[in-house]
């Protein structure tokens, strides 16, 4: 055997070697890659898509709810001001 033959056949066995350790020590990493891909597909996609699909009707109430809000607010400081009023007057009636 020469020794381009012999490093031919050293050459082959290396690859054969080299393949398996890595399909062997990659295959998980493959499987956890595969199941992280599922998880976001099946479960955070569906998560974030529910949060979409609740958060916009509700932003939309809140911007057609801020004007009676606010109205609400002054009215709440007229009465406020309205009763103080009436509460000294009633103290002086009494």
């Amino acid at each position: 055997m020469t020794d381009n033959e012999l490093l031919l056949a050293l050459s082959d066995m290396i690859d054969i070697k080299l393949k398996t350790v890595l399909q062997t020590e990659l295959q998980p990493l493959k499987d956890d890659i595969r199941n992280i891909k599922l998880h976001l597909e099946n479960i955070t996609d569906k998560n974030i898509q529910l949060l979409a699909e609740n958060y916009v009707p509700a932003a939309k109430r809140y911007e057609k709810a801020v004007p009676e809000i606010e109205a609400m607010q002054a009215d709440i400081e007229i009465m406020k001001k309205v009763i103080t009023e009436h509460s000294e007057k009633l103290q002086k009636l009494a």
